[in-house]
């Protein structure tokens, strides 16, 4: 069964948060996060600390990471954050275009992790890692809040909703994307013994949705404190890490398209012969065709759509094999494009469905990429299938909107 902690959270002062939150560490840019350097409370200046070195500085330097340091410890220092007194859990709500998830804010055993109870679908990079490593063990903080998902509970899903009833918030405010973010401090320590209860007991597992890289970074750093003998009892903080738990029911994942730079070295008559042996192709036209449902493609060439239906024989029935960019990694990106290893190959990119049919055609019509593909998104239980069956997806496979904002919560070490 699951096992969680409340925690005594460092957390901007009320009238700071919108300020303060930021979108995670990864999905923006170095230049992206340097636009809001004179923006004073903003938490880049912890999580995107090279925004206040000279540019051209190596992010992964320790001077980053000393940066971060002196950033968060400035923070405190001017109470921009202040630490709970008591361990708490916290409600995190999201709401995007009227659609809302409600998730829980707690510490997450590394214990749990490690033994499969926390599971897993995609493999990290020891370059992602170790960065992470050295922002936590510089820090002394996890500033960033790794998504989880679990199958509906309704004995922790009452206490939530009930919380939500009748206390206001502690935050609440939308940022310029039209997110809105809401945020509740459960303090009331019977409530938070039994949500503790509660999950041990009807929880049997959790599943990562997004945060692979940190939640594997904050195990390698527990490794290394225990190995260290810093743990005594057990229970010291690093042994775990922070997250935001949300039932299955609320959480959507959004497509995750590819970009291609050329046709390895086909025309496009070639290219389009060659998927007729695996594919119904049709031509759309102008329209961007967004897949309606498994087992459809869309791909735009030359300034056109088309939709490309999976013949029979072109997939398995397995809980990997099923999969639409599954499908297309073995049809199309490997056996006509050449494309052997998508975390490696630089004539591959990946564009979020968030960003729209529009971000495809803008970057073939630019002449930058050659071929565009829009996928069918993954659902969440082919996720926790392939989770439980311990098997990993293909690279970016999946992308979850809205995203948890850094700065509402930091979990010290």
């Amino acid at each position: 069964m699951a096992k969680i902690t409340p925690f005594q959270g460092l957390r901007p002062k009320k009238e700071l948060a919108a300020e303060v939150a930021t979108l995670p560490y990864d999905v923006v840019s170095v230049a992206e996060a340097r636009e809001f350097k004179k923006d004073t409370y903003n938490f880049y200046h912890v999580t995107r600390s090279e925004i206040d070195m000279p540019e051209g500085t190596d992010v992964h330097s320790y001077a980053v990471y000393e940066k971060a340091k002196e950033n968060l410890e400035c923070f405190i220092k001017d109470k921009v954050l202040v630490q709970d007194k008591e361990p708490c859990y916290y409600i995190y709500e999201l709401v995007m275009n009227g659609r809302s998830q409600t998730g829980l804010v707690c510490g997450s055993s590394i214990d749990d992790y490690n033994n499969g109870i926390i599971k897993k679908h995609e493999f990290t990079r020891p370059e992602k890692e170790k960065d992470r490593i050295d922002h936590i063990t510089t820090t002394g903080a996890q500033t960033g809040i790794v998504f989880l998902a679990y199958n509906d509970t309704e004995s922790v899903q009452a206490i939530i909703d009930e919380w939500k009833a009748t206390h206001k918030p502690e935050n609440d405010f939308t940022c310029q994307d039209g997110v809105r973010h809401i945020f509740w401090v459960i303090d009331n320590y019977a409530k938070v013994a039994s949500i503790t209860h509660n999950f041990s007991t009807d929880v049997p597992a959790t599943y990562i949705a997004d945060g692979h890289h940190r939640a594997a970074s904050a195990a390698k750093v527990c490794k290394d404190m225990r190995e260290n003998g810093y743990s005594i009892g057990g229970e010291e903080s690093f042994n775990y890490f922070v997250t935001c738990i949300f039932p299955a029911s609320q959480v959507q994942i959004m497509d995750y398209n590819r970009v291609v730079k050329d046709l390895n070295g086909k025309t496009n008559e070639q290219l389009l012969a060659e998927l007729n042996a695996d594919f119904t192709v049709t031509k759309t036209g102008a329209d961007a065709f967004k897949p309606a449902k498994p087992l459809e493609f869309g791909m735009y060439l030359d300034g056109s759509w088309y939709k490309l239906e999976s013949k029979p024989g072109t997939y398995t029935t397995d809980p990997i094999g099923i999969l639409d960019i599954s499908i297309l990694s073995n049809n199309v990106l490997d056996k006509i494009l050449g494309i052997k290893d998508q975390r490696t190959d630089k004539r591959i990119d990946f564009v979020g469905g968030i960003r729209g049919m529009q971000a495809l055609e803008k970057r073939v019509n630019s002449k930058e990429m050659a071929v565009a593909f829009s996928i069918y998104p993954v659902s969440i239980p082919q996720l926790f299938a392939i989770a439980d069956s311990g098997n990993v997806m293909p690279p970016k496979s999946t992308w979850f909107e809205p995203k948890l904002r850094d700065g509402l919560v930091v979990y010290t070490i």
